[in-house]
């Protein structure tokens, strides 16, 4: 059960003030999110990727500079296993950077992968003939269906010029509910709100949406 962010903007903005915020959210949060850490960016129009299996909030969050997008993933491994730097999120290929939070039993899909968020990314890329808004709906409505018990299946999906989300959940609302802050400029979607920000709105339970 982790920490996701999202941040996409039409101006470079630092990816420091932002990264600093998640941190907060994440050293805070009721579950322990120290079992590594990654960041996907766009520099120079082409993503630039970085994984530490440090805590976020110990590492220096002044590296990374400026970027019009970023998607960042805080990993709290399940039942403190595998906790290596190769099953730090984001997962990526070279169109699609991945990260996923929840939970997921009793799945009953045959796909590769280290972990089970892996094998849904991988999954979901087999649904897409060219409309990933299309091959998440439907590998959504697979996986639910094949699937004994859905906790909770958060995930985003950016391409450099799109990004997809999936918010899932079947309890605990206050952990597992994605939320997200939009002007014209900056669009942010997190696991929590930013700490003394306002704006910030819920996303509804079970919603896909494409920005």
């Amino acid at each position: 059960m982790c920490r996701l962010l999202l941040v996409k903007s039409s101006i470079e903005f630092d990816i420091a003030m932002h990264l600093k915020e998640f941190a907060d959210i994440s050293k805070n949060s009721k579950e322990f999110q120290g079992h590594g850490w990654g960041i996907a960016y766009i520099k120079n129009n082409e993503w630039e990727h970085y994984k530490n299996i440090k805590p976020v909030w110990e590492d220096n969050l002044g590296q990374f500079g400026k970027t019009k997008l970023l998607i960042a993933h805080a990993r709290s491994a399940f039942q403190d296993k595998d906790i290596v730097i190769e099953n730090n999120m984001p997962f990526y290929d070279d169109k699609y950077v991945f990260i996923f939070n929840g939970e997921l039993r009793g799945v009953k899909i045959k796909e590769e992968g280290r972990i089970g968020a892996e094998k849904i990314f991988n999954f979901i890329k087999k649904s897409d003939k060219g409309d990933m808004h299309e091959a998440l709906l439907k590998s959504v409505d697979q996986i639910k269906k094949r699937s004994s018990y859905v906790r909770a299946m958060n995930i985003i999906i950016a391409t450099k010029e799109k990004v997809y989300l999936n918010t899932t959940y079947s309890e605990d609302p206050d952990y597992f509910s994605m939320h997200y802050r939009e002007n014209k400029n900056v669009l942010a979607v997190c696991s929590q709100p930013y700490k003394d920000k306002e704006g910030w709105k819920t996303i509804p339970n079970n919603t896909i949406k494409v920005w």
